[in-house]
């Protein structure tokens, strides 16, 4: 055991410690993995136990202070990519046939779709542009 040198078991420690990182999927064991790798590097040089647990603590303590609440903010955020139908909602579309409270159709995005009008004492005639407000299904709604 003594053979070993003490970088060594650092990096036993930082992969002992990716084990649990991937079976928990908890990103605060990559951050003691990384104050692991960090301490090695200090023992590779020479340093002390003493210096070598302090720059663990102190990396590690700093990773999960500052990358934690970075990631807590980019979990809540709302993509800002729209894809599938809620790209379509507030896209501009072109009447093709009637469109009123029981239906129409119109072309949205370069394709036929079903429409309905959102007001249903409103009816909008083919050549008119209107405005996706909501998708039901294959139905778009518009104004």
């Amino acid at each position: 055991m003594n053979d070993i040198d003490a970088w060594v078991w650092w990096l036993v420690a930082a992969a002992g410690l990716g084990i649990p990182l991937v079976v928990t999927a908890m990103p605060e064991f990559a951050m003691f993995a990384v104050g692991a790798v960090a301490a090695a590097g200090v023992a590779g040089f020479g340093a002390g136990i003493v210096v070598q647990v302090l720059v663990f603590v102190v990396v590690s303590v700093a990773l999960i202070a500052v990358v934690r609440p970075i990631a807590a903010r980019h979990r809540t955020q709302r993509p800002q990519l729209a894809t599938g139908v809620d790209a379509l909602k507030g896209k501009q579309a072109v009447v093709l046939e009637r469109v009123d409270g029981s239906g129409g159709r119109i072309k949205l995005a370069g394709e036929v779709w079903s429409a309905r009008s959102l007001d249903t004492d409103r009816a909008y005639e083919a050549g008119q542009e209107v405005d996706v407000v909501d998708i039901e299904g294959a139905t778009a709604i518009v104004i």
